[in-house]
């Protein structure tokens, strides 16, 4: 979803785009980036000779890649978001690319989830790689968090909150994340930063769940899930990817608010609302119907 946002801004731009595509990966999103007009090649984040061959002749890399939500066999944190992205750094470094734009998050470290510590290294590794680099640390996006799969049900009007539902998050759009790696190619202003990825305000899952009923007119079914039983649920989870959920999710019920001033001087980008996502997906829901 968001490195297809990505080529569709850079290649509107007249930006020269190579996408790094998998054996297994749809025929639409392939057919989708060659109608934007981007090269593809082929390879695999556990591949090493792969990424050597993406990164030749490139003069910026940018990575989205993560296993969390979209995986395959052999896909996990440690073979993709730790092992996986200080591959593409070496491989990046080697080959005299220039500048690195990579897509973080603003975690909170005293959870101890192997994801931040995988996005941690890589970061740190980056840093001292000697390329200019870009990272994006970016808040929870609203179409994966406001949305069915995490019990963010709008069409069906029901809405599961995590904790006492008050903590505030700078929710951000996919399209906005797009949008500020897109802003970093090609310009200074963010070369060697770490750039805030938010949305224009910071609400409380309470504040959404009302959005959500003004705009469509009819009141949501609510259910809390306390913050204890989500702490049960890492404890006991029995995998590493449910452990993760369940960790993201306690940092959820935290917040995520952040102030966009400074990160919207150095790359101006039209942030969207969750009124507006809340607009688009319900009106999307009707017209559908």
């Amino acid at each position: 979803m968001l490195g297809s946002e990505i080529c569709r801004q850079l290649t509107a731009q007249q930006k020269k785009v190579r996408a790094l595509v998998r054996k297994t990966s749809a025929p639409e999103k392939i057919d989708a980036l060659k109608q934007m007009g981007c090269s593809l090649t082929e390879g695999d984040f556990k591949d090493k000779v792969s990424l050597a061959v993406a990164c030749n002749g490139c003069d910026t890399v940018i990575t989205t890649v993560s296993s969390t939500i979209s995986h395959q066999e052999g896909d996990n944190i440690l073979t993709v978001d730790h092992d996986g992205n200080l591959s593409l750094v070496a491989a990046a470094k080697k080959a005299g690319v220039k500048h690195f734009i990579f897509i973080s998050g603003r975690f909170d470290m005293e959870i101890g989830l192997s994801l931040v510590t995988a996005k941690r290294a890589a970061e740190l590794a980056i840093i001292n790689s000697s390329m200019n680099y870009t990272i994006l640390r970016a808040s929870f996006f609203m179409e994966i968090w406001l949305s069915p799969i995490l019990g963010f049900n709008y069409p069906e009007r029901k809405a599961q909150v995590y904790g006492d539902g008050q903590g505030a998050v700078s929710y951000v759009s996919y399209k906005d994340v797009a949008a500020f790696a897109a802003g970093s190619v090609d310009n200074p202003a963010a070369f060697n930063i770490v750039i805030e990825a938010g949305g224009p305000e910071a609400l409380s899952q309470v504040d959404v769940v009302k959005i959500f009923e003004q705009t469509s007119g009819v009141p949501f079914e609510v259910q809390y899930v306390p913050e204890n039983v989500l702490k049960q649920q890492m404890n006991e989870a029995p995998d590493p990817l449910q452990r993760l959920f369940a960790g993201m999710m306690l940092m959820y019920t935290v917040g995520n608010a952040m102030e966009m001033t400074a990160s919207l001087q150095k790359i101006p980008v039209e942030l969207h609302s969750v009124r507006d996502y809340a607009n688009a997906v319900l009106q999307k829901e009707a017209v559908t119907v």
